[in-house]
């Protein structure tokens, strides 16, 4: 990955203290204003940088400039002694109080007649809202979310002092969420769903009028016969399959002059006078659209998500993501699964407690616990408990207690198989698909095959589908959706012809969800340390895709 040099400092405007931009290379965007005060402000800026004191993101909550910002930055490694343990150092002028981050620094700039305890605070917040948003405390993925971390800035410290709020609170108020684009969504979504119906069934036509013509001693109107008429019945099927994906797409009204004058941006359908246009749009393209409708698809969205669990004063959360790499001819190339039991106890009398861990892998999974955890009483009875029984387990937080890692090449160790064969024909290729469930104590929800197609070929002609599909004409791919793949319908295929090599269909990706998880480790039971008494507890289980691809 190539290093990014980008490194957003918002500073103030000398002449208009109200006009906040973002320097960039000569580059600026407006940013929300930071009203002046006349009394002294206690912290100065806030900013991620680099172990030689390059700036990465920074954040100024007085008028700075961007030099002035950067010789601070640059001279605090500097001032920092190897050999004392501290988390700040001071100058004449400032003070810099830091925490490492890895291969960086958080560092906040106070004056030096600020409160030390409320800054070490504060400097604990900034860097607990910096893996929120980043995957990994690296130069390029800070400033690849350097906005996201600058709106969450803004939420910690206000015109120099620190806002009374919380991590949770800082999530909440830098989301932006809209029902009228939810609603927008599901009304989009109902209608995706009809126009795949609609093309289901003008494949079926298709396909039986090809059977009949063949009975009958005729030239298939189809694709795969020879001469004209076959390659001409071949492309007029695919018009007729892709003209009835283009008039599922809603039409886009040229946009009215607007007088000129300031603009409301981010405006969602105010009162859902948006929602109510685009139906009325489908009804004027012929679409029976039901007076109950948006009650109806609003209820249909909502049906997608899972309900929310009913969580006890103790609630664990078992989930597993697995990475799976197959090869097109067969062969397992690596598969890698890591799990983990979250534990979250939000009443203290409940502090005290043991987990009964039950293990029925026959995998060899490789177990470790978390080091706070008495190993020997669980190597011994299968107990998660804290080494010092007297000591109790942290409250309103998810703690890590059990994580567990298999890695194999054993191909009978595969959940769900995938078998692509291209084969070519007169007319491009013929594509056969098909899926087995092996393990048969696994229910796989929201199955998503995604095919890749070649570009500028139009949409394929679907034959023979178990289930769903959905042809993304902007990204090229095919995908083949089922709801759900268990022991009763371990099986099933999907067949589809389209112009194109064979080489174009891979890699095949695969996602999933489901309740059950591949490791069969489950907590059975909960004890307070005190009596044995048992404890009611609550279990989330969810078995997850990181990355699932047949190359």
């Amino acid at each position: 990955m190539t290093e990014c040099n980008l490194v957003p400092i918002l500073i103030s405007s000398i002449d208009n203290p109200l006009d906040k931009n973002l320097v960039n290379g000569g580059n600026s965007c407006s940013f929300k204003p930071l009203n002046s005060f006349s009394q002294p402000q206690v912290l100065l800026a806030a900013a991620v940088c680099t172990k030689a004191g390059k700036a990465i993101v920074s954040r100024q909550f007085v008028e700075m400039t961007r030099t002035r910002i950067e010789g601070l930055l640059a001279a605090f490694p500097k001032l920092m002694n190897t050999g004392k343990q501290h988390t700040f150092v001071e100058t004449e002028s400032v003070r810099y109080v830091y925490q490492p981050m890895e291969k960086l620094y958080m560092v906040l700039i106070t004056t030096k007649n600020s409160n030390i305890l409320e800054d070490l605070e504060t400097l604990r917040l900034f860097s607990r809202v910096i893996p929120e948003y980043c995957r990994a405390l690296e130069e390029n993925e800070i400033s690849e979310h350097c906005f996201d971390l600058i709106f969450a800035f803004d939420e910690i410290v206000a015109l120099g002092y620190r806002e009374n709020v919380n991590l949770a609170q800082i999530r909440t108020f830098t989301e932006m969420d809209s029902h009228e684009e939810k609603v927008f969504r599901a009304v989009r979504e109902t209608q995706e769903r009809e126009a795949k119906a609609e093309m289901r069934r003008k494949a079926k036509e298709l396909q039986q009028a090809r059977r009949d013509a063949e009975r009958q001693g005729k030239k298939a109107p189809g694709f795969g016969g020879f001469g004209s008429s076959a390659v001409s019945g071949g492309s007029t099927a695919a018009m007729i399959t892709e003209t009835i994906i283009e008039s599922d797409k809603p039409k886009v009204a040229p946009a009215p002059a607007r007088p000129s004058g300031p603009s409301k941006a981010l405006k969602l359908g105010a009162k859902g006078k948006e929602v109510d246009n685009f139906v009325d749009k489908l009804k004027s393209e012929g679409e029976t659209i039901m007076s109950s409708s948006m009650g109806k698809r609003t209820s249909e969205a909502t049906k997608v998500h899972a309900p929310p669990i009913n969580m006890e004063s103790v609630h664990m959360k078992i989930e597993e993501k697995i990475t799976l790499t197959c090869g097109r001819d067969g062969g397992l190339q690596n598969m890698e699964l890591h799990g983990m039991i979250m534990l979250r106890i939000s009443d203290d009398k409940y502090g005290r407690i043991r987990l009964h861990v039950e293990n029925e892998d026959k995998k060899g999974v490789q177990l470790q616990t978390h080091p706070n955890v008495d190993k020997k009483l669980f190597t011994a009875e299968s107990l998660i408990g804290l080494k010092n029984p007297e000591k109790s387990f942290p409250v309103n937080s998810d703690v890590g207690v059990l994580k567990w890692r298999l890695q194999t090449t054993e191909e009978s160790f595969i959940p769900l198989t995938i078998n692509c064969w291209p084969s070519e024909s007169g007319n491009g290729c013929d594509v056969n698909i098909e899926y087995e469930l092996q393990e048969d104590n696994l229910e796989l929800n929201d199955v998503v095959i995604t095919i890749p197609l070649p570009s500028g070929v139009g949409a394929p002609v679907i034959g023979e589908i178990d289930g769903e599909y959905r042809h993304d004409s902007r990204r090229n791919t095919l995908e083949w959706c089922l709801p759900v793949i268990d022991a009763k319908n371990k099986s099933g295929s999907l067949e589809f012809s389209v112009a194109g090599q064979p080489n174009d269909f891979f890699p095949v990706q695969v996602s999933f969800v489901s309740k059950k998880n591949y490791c069969n480790i489950q907590v059975t039971k909960v004890t307070q340390v005190d009596g044995n008494s048992p404890v009611r507890f609550s279990t989330e289980t969810t078995f997850l895709v990181d990355k699932y691809e047949i190359l």
